[in-house]
């Protein structure tokens, strides 16, 4: 019991029993509450929280509050850019040099953590999509052997490693928490929102309510997410000679030229400057 309880509040949820789980470090506990109190009073000032509960949920961090989140950006903003100031005080001097380098710590250490939990979940996402199809596999044949659709998606759940694996089961965890089949699909919607999970809980949700053959609707879907999967494909190769147009002018062109010109251009200096 104290393990599911653990479990369940790794993703966010507070359990009713708090007592049976390992109480968390005092010194973690009272910095995430500072960061969630800076993060509530700046927000309340009218700053838009910049990172969304459902970006920090596709990125994997459940127990992640956007005001802790928020608040830890603005201490982190705060504290770079004073250390160095020290830094500069104490050596006797404040150089423009070390008010760029604070300005620039400053703007690093507000944007930094804002573009690394997008870059987060955008991996994650990626690696959901790509697995997908081969969930959608198992399924099938799982289904077909005579499992049922709950049935099914318990079993490849807990052999799926990875955020596709740790969505199901969280997932699953919903519905034994109460919620139904339909709501926790939704909520794995919310989390994932990706096309290939758009079309999954798209495929059960009808076959639950019109009655259709689930094992009918994954292999539809199968066939759909295989067709996007290369079509996606094909979108990044025609985007490559694009991609590598600025490298190839701005970079290794210049560098070629130099290689190949410069032995004539310092031959041609060479006879001039004897002359």
């Amino acid at each position: 019991m104290s393990a599911q309880l653990r479990q369940i509040e790794a993703y966010g949820f507070n359990s009713a029993m708090g007592s049976t789980a390992q109480p968390g470090s005092p010194a973690k506990e009272r910095l995430n509450n500072l960061a969630a109190r800076i993060g509530a009073s700046v927000h309340g000032h009218g700053w838009r929280a910049p990172v969304p509960a459902i970006k920090l949920r596709a990125a994997g961090l459940y127990s992640v509050s956007p005001e802790v989140f928020h608040g830890y950006r603005v201490m982190l903003t705060a504290a770079l850019p004073s250390v160095i100031l020290l830094n500069g005080l104490a050596a006797g001097s404040l150089s423009s040099l070390t008010v760029l380098l604070m300005l620039a710590t400053a703007a690093l250490a507000w944007f930094a953590p804002a573009l690394l939990v997008g870059s987060r979940a955008q991996r994650r996402m990626d690696r959901v999509d790509r697995d997908l199809p081969e969930l959608i596999d198992l399924l099938i044949a799982t289904i077909e052997a005579g499992l049922g659709f709950a049935g099914s998606l318990q079993l490849v759940a807990d052999r799926f490693s990875g955020p596709l694996g740790e969505e199901l089961r969280l997932t699953l965890r919903e519905q034994n928490m109460g919620l139904s089949t339909e709501d926790a699909l939704s909520n794995l919607l919310e989390r994932c929102e990706t096309p290939s999970v758009r079309s999954f809980v798209r495929a059960v949700s009808q076959g639950e309510s019109l009655g259709v053959s689930i094992g009918t609707m994954m292999r539809n879907l199968a066939a759909e997410t295989r067709k996007r999967r290369r079509q996606a494909a094909n979108e990044k190769v025609q985007k490559a000679p694009v991609k590598m147009l600025f490298p190839l002018v701005f970079m290794i062109f210049p560098a070629l030229m130099i290689v190949l010109l410069y032995p004539a251009v310092h031959q041609v200096l060479e006879q001039l400057g004897g002359g």
